[in-house]
């Protein structure tokens, strides 16, 4: 027998959320968005768990776009810049984004990352959150769209565990589909699952390996 609890909302917390909290960082974000709209630039929040594939998809990203758009990366990470190294051997600008000890980016470090960019030649820019699936969902960065990647390595359950990132997503990315066989987890199921929360959004499987889908994302990045 299962026993459940459920967290009441006057309990305390490790950390807490304040409502003004939220509501300057959504201030923030929409002054980030105003600046990237006046530089005819669109920002694609790329968010997922630790081990997700975003770093590797966002290289192969930027590999099939690099030579017809102006795109850049800002990368979030508490410590190491190893992420952002991979990504600047593409030879796009790139700005890595230190959180020491916090657990996703927020507006007003993508603001900071903005003014250390030279914006007028860019039309995307790529901005990949830190490597979690639940806070990362309340904090808004100035973004045009999100972007959700889940890989099969994470097991069957993680669409159902997490339903407030997927339903703030524009775009899910099912990423590792050529492990899916090894890991017993079924692509298509997982495809569901996000359906059942929001039957409009577009979802597609990838593999960074083999580059199935890349293009597609390419595509739908594009049209956003």
């Amino acid at each position: 027998m299962i026993q459940q609890i459920e967290a009441s909302p006057d309990e305390i917390y490790d950390i807490e959320l304040e409502h003004s909290l939220l509501e300057a960082n959504a201030k923030l974000a929409q002054e980030n968005r105003a600046l990237l709209d006046h530089h005819g630039i669109t920002a694609i929040d790329v968010m997922g768990a630790i081990g997700s594939g975003k770093t590797t998809l966002i290289t192969r990203l930027v590999e099939g776009l690099k030579d017809q758009i102006g795109v850049a990366v800002f990368n979030g990470d508490a410590t190491t810049s190893n992420d952002a190294d991979l990504i600047a051997s593409q030879s796009v600008p790139v700005v890595q984004i230190a959180t020491v000890k916090g657990c996703h980016l927020d507006a007003n470090l993508v603001g900071k990352a903005l003014r250390k960019t030279k914006l007028d030649n860019l039309r995307l820019i790529f901005i990949e959150n830190i490597g979690n699936l639940i806070c990362p969902a309340e904090f808004p960065l100035g973004s045009k769209a999100r972007v959700v990647v889940v890989s099969v390595t994470e097991g069957p359950y993680m669409v159902r565990k997490h339903p407030h990132m997927f339903l703030g997503a524009q775009l899910v990315v099912i990423n590792k589909i050529d492990l899916a066989e090894a890991m017993g987890v079924s692509v298509s199921e997982l495809s569901e699952d996000v359906h059942r929360l929001k039957p409009d959004i577009t979802v597609i499987p990838t593999s960074c390996k083999t580059g199935a889908g890349i293009d597609q994302v390419n595509s739908a990045l594009l049209a956003v």
